[in-house]
């Protein structure tokens, strides 16, 4: 790695390893020659200086204490450096160094991240309170049965000093209602539930669909259906992973990995697309499946990852065929302001969202491409809940300024924080699409407009 005091090469480290398969992944030796070697690689780029704490701090700590030198960052350190980090992978879009670009330093600091934290829940264990946050499956069940009571508990004071310390999960974070239905109900009840895997789409609901907004749902269902696109649901979905991973768990996420596999593996085989609503877990399933599932799950995971696609990407790969429908009744007219969520960014699939949301008479989009902060349960937290108000500042500041009258946003959770600390719940662009379907979606009708006598 480098002479005794001397330079540390940025070449990688007889330790690298991205993949919990290879045992050389928790050799916490080659770990700590890993972080070595990309706090040191990541001091002499400083490119990303703006994302989150992670970076900063970093560089403040060897500027200031460490005189330049990263090997004298102590474990405590180290440790207090990466909790900061909350998984945008931004780092990772802007690094020039990475494995994505067949970079010889092979870097990605998320993934490293990661690691670490898989060897600390390996040695340690994971603290009651990461395990709640880390289940919303499980959650999203127990508040079925209080019958709606769960949500009236979160709006007492009370209530919420015990959660804080009971579960971490700040005293004043805004937090999803859940659904007294679960949207798998709904579609069994409404017959969209597969009986054989030979349609053209299936849909990966996600936890949030499924407990906490089922309309968002209901609303890429219908807007499926109005361009003709032969769409199913399916029962026993969980959770993608990535709350139980983000803690270091491996092993929860290996179990939800092989699960939503063997749901989803047979509509792949027949050749279905698999439509994901949330970016980050279509991030999981068409990037982390592949590299983190068990080794006998991971051929599944290659075939699924392949035919992971967003709502939004579907629906505009579409869009030159006869049945693709621009028969909007309704429009939100004038500006709407599309936030990138981080996760769809990472993705590289562009923002078909966006694009789709101009097809709509009388609507101009204005992207922010900013980090909200919210990034799954950080902003949950009483560790992260500060410190997500200040990485989302510009976006709040940039969704603010479009003027527009309203905001859009792939991912839920994002909404909330947007919602909470800027004023305006943007809606899901399905949302927007599936109103706009409707004439009294939006105030303004299409024939209004065409007219001329619309806002």
């Amino acid at each position: 790695m480098s002479d005794a005091g001397g330079n540390i090469s940025y070449q990688p480290t007889e330790g690298i390893s991205y993949d919990p398969a290879e045992s050389r992944y928790w050799d916490p030796r080659g770990l700590e020659a890993e972080i070595v070697r990309v706090f040191e690689t990541c001091n002499g780029c400083r490119l990303c200086f703006k994302y989150c704490d992670t970076f900063p701090d970093l560089f403040r700590l060897i500027d200031g204490a460490k005189e330049g030198d990263v090997r004298r960052i102590t474990p405590p350190e180290t440790e207090r450096i990466l909790d900061t980090c909350f998984q945008c992978k931004l780092c990772e879009v802007n690094c020039p160094y990475t494995p994505r670009d067949n970079h010889p330093y092979q870097l990605d600091f998320p993934k490293l991240v990661h690691r670490f934290k898989a060897l600390r829940v390996r040695a340690r264990g994971m603290p009651l309170r990461d395990r709640l946050l880390a289940n919303p499956d499980r959650a999203g069940r127990m508040a079925r049965t209080s019958f709606g009571l769960v949500n009236f508990a979160n709006s007492i004071p009370v209530h919420r000093w015990l959660l804080e310390k009971l579960a971490g999960i700040h005293r004043h974070k805004l937090l999803p209602d859940f659904a007294r239905r679960s949207f798998e109900s709904w579609a069994k009840e409404s017959g969209r539930m597969a009986r054989k895997p030979s349609c053209e789409v299936v849909l990966f609901q996600t936890c949030f669909v499924e407990h906490n907004d089922p309309g968002i749902g209901k609303d890429t269902i219908d807007v499926f259906e109005k361009n003709r696109i032969d769409i199913k649901c399916v029962a026993g979905l969980c959770c993608c992973g990535m709350p139980a991973w983000e803690k270091g768990d491996l092993k929860s996420l290996q179990a939800q990995a092989k699960r939503n596999l063997g749901i989803l593996l047979p509509f792949v085989e027949h050749g279905a697309k698999v439509a994901v609503i949330n970016p980050t877990c279509a991030m999981v399933l068409r990037r982390e499946y592949s590299r983190l599932a068990a080794k006998e799950d991971r051929e599944a995971a290659a075939l699924v990852a392949a035919a992971v696609v967003d709502p939004a990407e579907y629906l505009w790969s579409i869009r030159n065929e006869e049945r693709f429908n621009t028969g909007f009744c309704s429009t939100p007219g004038g500006k709407v302001a599309c936030h990138a969520p981080c996760h769809l960014r990472a993705q590289a699939i562009g923002f078909r969202g966006r694009d789709l949301l101009r097809k709509i008479p009388g609507v101009q989009t204005v992207l922010v491409q900013e980090c909200c902060g919210h990034d799954g349960t950080f902003a949950m937290t009483v560790a992260g809940f500060e410190p997500s108000q200040r990485a989302g500042k510009r976006a709040f500041e940039e969704m603010k300024a479009t003027g527009a009258n309203f905001w859009a946003s792939e991912c839920p959770l994002a909404a909330l924080q947007f919602q909470q600390h800027a004023g305006v719940k943007p809606l899901h662009p399905m949302s927007i699409l599936a109103r706009a379907y409707r004439a009294d979606g939006f105030a303004t009708t299409v024939e209004k407009l065409s007219r001329g006598t619309g806002p």
